[in-house]
């Protein structure tokens, strides 16, 4: 049966992506694992892996497509033994009856996969996730390579844990969720999944809005919009229309931080550390955090989240945007960690290399405009 290959989620906000190009071409085998597309988010442009071996029978995107869906099919991976031209040739016949299929979750390390047995399911979701045969036995359930490693070190059962990836696949954050609850059971939906049914419910219908074109005698030139630059587009009407806006000022005498930081940085000339002005708002943001615990949460619809650790999202500005990558625990790192991170994950930032997990869960927001 051939596989089919979906549209991954490769960041927690992403609905639709742009398919920037295709690293294979029909005919081609692959390996589980080897890289076949580069998908362009609105953070940065990322590399699809293959999720099995076999041949590449049917590319059902083109390159350069833009919006595409999270959870399209957007190619088709005939397996060992299968007739390759039958398998397009099905796919020709069927696409226009084809609908997407449940968003991927994303977790870019876990692209291959490895299955184990599992006893009889008959749950009807459990059968619309089963994609290969059953042996003799037991249905086979497929877990990525990271997940089974994790849940050998600390004894979990696979078998008992429930996957959200790709066709019922169990990934890390299955086995971590298992294992913070008590090792058993089924995997809990992400937390933004709540979230994201409450704004639904929520958030007013927003008036179309009118697009006026250029007036015939101004010379103008049309620039075609990034992915990144519709979702900030996007994200600051959204914010503007729905939440709230109020602001505050003040004016800072910074004479003594200013020279507590050449103080320091003359202490850590050796070290290559060399601390920013933003490096002290970060700590002192975190800090402020933790002192007032209320102002570190989170409007969920009929809840509050209250964090118990600053995260501190920071702007970075590159071409055509920003991004908001994120120091994890900035309330417990001191000055000299702050800048280490601050500087490798700008770094990350403009040379597009940043992951999901680099800018994703900031729980506080800073930029300096």
């Amino acid at each position: 049966m051939a596989i089919e290959i979906f549209m991954p989620a490769l960041s927690p906000t992403m609905e639709e992506g742009t398919l920037a190009s295709w690293l294979v071409k029909e005919g081609d085998s692959v390996a589980s694992g080897d890289v076949i597309a580069e998908i362009e988010t609105d953070k940065a442009t990322m590399e699809v892996e293959s999720i099995d071996d076999g041949v590449i029978a049917k590319i059902m995107v083109k390159a350069g497509t833009d919006n595409v869906p999270v959870g399209q099919i957007i190619a088709l991976l005939a397996e060992e033994g299968e007739d390759v031209d039958e398998v397009a040739a099905k796919a020709d016949s069927a696409s226009s009856s084809s609908k997407p299929a449940p968003a991927a979750e994303p977790v870019a390390e876990e692209a291959s996969e490895e299955t184990i047995d599992k006893p009889d399911d008959t749950s009807p979701k459990k059968q619309a996730n089963a994609d290969t045969a059953a042996p003799a036995g037991g249905n086979r359930i497929k877990a990525s390579p990271l997940a089974k490693r994790i849940a050998e070190q600390k004894g979990l059962n696979l078998s008992e844990i429930q996957g959200t990836g790709p066709n019922g696949r169990v990934v890390k954050r299955d086995v971590e969720t298992a294992e913070k609850g008590d090792g058993k059971g089924t995997a809990e939906k992400p937390a933004d999944s709540g979230q994201k049914d409450a704004s639904a419910t929520s958030t007013p219908t927003q008036p179309a809005q009118s697009v006026y074109p250029p007036h015939d005698d101004i010379p103008f030139r049309e620039e075609r919009l990034s992915n990144m630059r519709k979702t900030i587009a996007k994200r600051l009407t959204q914010s503007k229309t729905t939440v709230p806006h109020f602001y505050l000022t003040i004016e800072c005498q910074l004479d003594d931080l200013l020279a507590n930081r050449k103080e320091l940085n003359e202490k850590l000339a050796d070290t290559g550390v060399k601390l920013s002005v933003n490096d002290f708002i970060i700590r002192a943001s975190a800090l402020a955090l933790k002192k007032v615990p209320a102002a570190n949460v989170q409007f969920a619809g009929d809840k509050m989240y209250w964090y118990e650790r600053a995260d501190i999202s920071m702007a970075v500005a590159i071409d055509g945007g920003l991004v908001t990558p994120v120091i994890r625990g900035a309330d417990q790192l001191g000055l000299a960690d702050i800048a280490k991170a601050s500087k490798e994950l700008a770094t990350k930032a403009r040379d597009g290399k940043l992951t999901p997990e680099d800018y994703a869960g900031g729980t506080f927001s800073i930029s300096n405009l």
